[in-house]
């Protein structure tokens, strides 16, 4: 199971703060404020509050990170197809050729801010 993305959906109330924009995050189970993060380089935030920490961590602890779901996977096709991990100049020639299983996998990978959590 992948673990949800605590940043909102749509970005609002961005706060500009030390040179840098901060994104809120809000706990994963019940919706409350828990700080800001980085929007530079930030593909991922999950968040749960003190209270629901208590009840949902040791479940928490079992699920994956989307990206580190993703990345896995595409190593795993590297490694199966080509027998080692490609050069960037090849995974750019490759995400090229439509037909190529690679540039497949990169088209599916979820946009996991876009989803709805249930």
């Amino acid at each position: 199971m992948l673990l949800p993305d605590s940043r909102p959906r749509h970005q609002t109330n961005v706060t500009f703060h030390n040179g840098m924009n901060w994104v809120p995050i809000y706990c994963a189970n019940c919706a409350k404020d828990g700080g800001l993060v980085p929007e530079e380089n930030c593909t991922f935030a999950f968040y749960l509050c003190d209270t629901c920490a208590e009840k949902w961590s040791p479940l928490a602890d079992t699920y994956l990170v989307p990206d580190e779901v993703f990345w896995a996977k595409l190593q795993e096709e590297q490694l199966e197809k080509y027998k080692r991990i490609l050069s960037p100049e090849e995974l750019v020639e490759l995400l090229k050729d439509d037909s190529s299983t690679l540039a497949k996998l990169g088209k599916d990978k979820p946009d996991f801010n876009k989803q709805k959590i249930s």
